[in-house]
């Protein structure tokens, strides 16, 4: 099971720890990719306009500084540095210690900054949007998506793909429509659907922690993974075509 999930807007610095190691990342047929994002992204946050480039407000000045210098700062494994509703839910610091080797496992970050990453993986905090029009490398989801076809297909294999990625991460990479399952979650109220993006987050987070810690084999095929999530969720899977991944629909009831 390969579980996608985006990164966080906001990241929690490492207070001190080794700097980054690309070497040590998985997937190093990207490091050069890193590299050159790495260095764009330092001169953008350099210059008077970065703020702007960059698509954040004066209040991240901190954060905008921060890209500045990320080849030598503090890392640390990127679900303690990756933050907010979702990896709350996720919850890696109360699972046990069998738990978090499957969730290292089974857990990919797809980031703007470095393409894509391991969940135990050692990075610093930024501030890059993968929606970035970065100057020295262009539009950020076109610049992935041309190199991430290739690693992902292979780390994918013939694994169930559970996509839990936003619609701007989940542009860069489709695994095989007939393997994977986007997750979509509507909050119903009086017979009508609506996305919430808050409660979308939080349940894609609880989804995944049930997935890495419920008993029982990881499921296969979509199919299997709509009797997992309906284990606590009311669900519906919307078969796969040939062009588009199946659906898995989790429905939460309307406050």
């Amino acid at each position: 099971m390969l579980i996608l999930l985006p990164p966080s807007e906001g990241k929690t610095a490492a207070d001190n720890g080794r700097p980054l190691d690309l070497a040590s990342l998985a997937f190093p047929e990207l490091t050069d990719a890193r590299l050159e994002v790495l260095a764009a992204l330092a001169k953008a946050s350099a210059h008077d306009h970065a703020h702007a480039v960059l698509g954040v407000g004066a209040s991240l000045a901190e954060d905008v500084r921060r890209n500045t210098g990320l080849r030598e700062a503090a890392a640390a494994p990127a679900h303690s540095v990756y933050s907010g509703v979702l990896y709350d839910a996720l919850g890696y610091r109360s699972m046990t210690r069998v738990q978090k080797m499957k969730a290292d496992a089974a857990v990919v970050i797809i980031s703007g900054l470095w393409g894509a990453v391991g969940f135990a993986d050692a990075v610093p905090a930024y501030r890059l949007s993968m929606s970035v029009n970065l100057p020295g490398t262009g539009k950020l989801a076109p610049f992935w998506r041309k190199r991430l076809a290739a690693v992902l297909d292979e780390r994918a294999g013939g694994s169930l793909i559970v996509d839990c990625r936003s619609s701007t991460y989940a542009t860069v990479w489709s695994g095989t429509p007939e393997r994977t399952a986007a997750v979509n979650v509507f909050q119903e109220r009086n017979g009508k659907r609506s996305v919430v993006s808050h409660f979308a987050k939080h349940t894609r987070g609880e989804l995944a922690r049930h997935l890495l810690t419920r008993r029982g084999k990881q499921p296969a095929t979509p199919e299997q993974l709509l009797q997992a999530a309906s284990e606590r969720w009311v669900c519906e899977l919307v078969p796969a075509t040939a062009r588009k991944a199946a659906q898995l629909n989790i429905v939460l009831p309307g406050a």
